[in-house]
């Protein structure tokens, strides 16, 4: 048996060694390059999130920036009660370095925030004429996870808090390269125009090569109210003195409303007294059928009137 085993090892050897050696060309005859596999190399991550106490229609524009935004993560809704100085913790551990927050009041305002975590800085805009995607019910359409084209009003360039507020937007609507969840085309554009002291976003669709474009939604308009230093807080860089609490807003027209029933009550009211203090007027012709000659008393009306 130790025999066998021998001649089998020195036969494989043999096999072994007769065997010649395949050698690779240095030179590839094929002109194509090499594939390479692409690097991702913005590690941008955005939080979307919102509080307790938003109404439907803003938790369905809160999804309609999620499906806008392949780099973004959702979370839970935060407590009322926490202070805002948590969220840089909840980036923190969700791996995120930017945030969008949606701020709900009575389920009737909405605010947003928009953070560089944990550095800063953050802004906080009211978001007022809201139009979700499914309320508009447009004709455009684009693919998930699309990469968009970012277009700025050239009133972005006049001002120093607009220029902060164009890279910031450029930093969190702006999807990355290569990354895993978007796709490797542009096929829409997200319009950020200024008018009026607000922000007024579009969305629209690429049709053509040649610039024809149709709105997918949502739309909002954003009023920008201030620009802290820190990540949801720290000094206040910028503070928009246009600005008009929404509460504020209600009461003065409830005021101009109120205003308008008491000047027409008060006009009523002077109507009637001044009914009251006028003298009766007696129309002539109602004396004829007194007592009297009727002929006469007709003759003396004519000869009044055409005095």
């Amino acid at each position: 048996m130790a025999k066998k085993g021998l001649k089998r090892k020195q036969k494989s050897e043999v096999v072994k060694e007769e065997e010649p050696k395949v050698v690779l060309p240095l030179v590839r005859r094929s002109d194509e390059p090499v594939t390479k596999k692409a690097k991702w190399i913005n590690r941008e991550r955005v939080l979307v999130f919102a509080t307790r106490g938003i109404s439907f229609q803003h938790r369905h524009l809160m999804k309609d920036v999620i499906k806008m935004l392949p780099h973004s993560k959702p979370a839970h809704k935060m407590e009322r009660k926490e202070n805002l100085f948590v969220v840089n913790e909840i980036c923190k551990m969700s791996h995120c370095n930017k945030c969008i927050l949606f701020d709900g009041r009575l389920q009737r305002d909405l605010y947003m925030w928009f953070s560089n975590c944990p550095d800063g800085p953050s802004i906080k805009f009211n978001v007022e004429s809201i139009y979700t995607s499914a309320e508009l019910k447009l004709t455009g359409n684009c693919l998930k996870g699309s990469r968009p084209i970012l277009s700025f009003d050239n009133s972005f360039e006049e001002h120093p808090h607009f220029s902060l507020l164009r890279e910031m937007f450029t930093q969190i609507f702006g999807v990355p390269n290569h990354h895993p969840k978007s796709q490797p085309f542009v096929d829409n554009v997200l319009n950020f125009s200024v008018l009026d002291n607000r922000i007024w976003f579009r969305n629209y669709q690429i049709l053509n090569e040649d610039g024809a474009i149709a709105e997918i939604g949502p739309r909002f308009v954003l009023q920008p109210i201030r620009i802290f230093k820190g990540s949801f807080c720290g000094e206040t860089l910028w503070e928009n003195p246009f600005y008009v609490t929404p509460a504020k807003s209600r009461r003065l027209l409830k005021s101009k409303k109120d205003d308008k029933y008491a000047n027409n009550k008060i006009q009523r009211k002077a109507k009637k007294t001044k009914e009251l203090l006028a003298p009766f007027r007696v129309k002539p012709e109602n004396e004829i059928f007194r007592d009297g000659d009727i002929k006469d008393k007709a003759k003396r009306i004519l000869l009044s009137k055409k005095k």
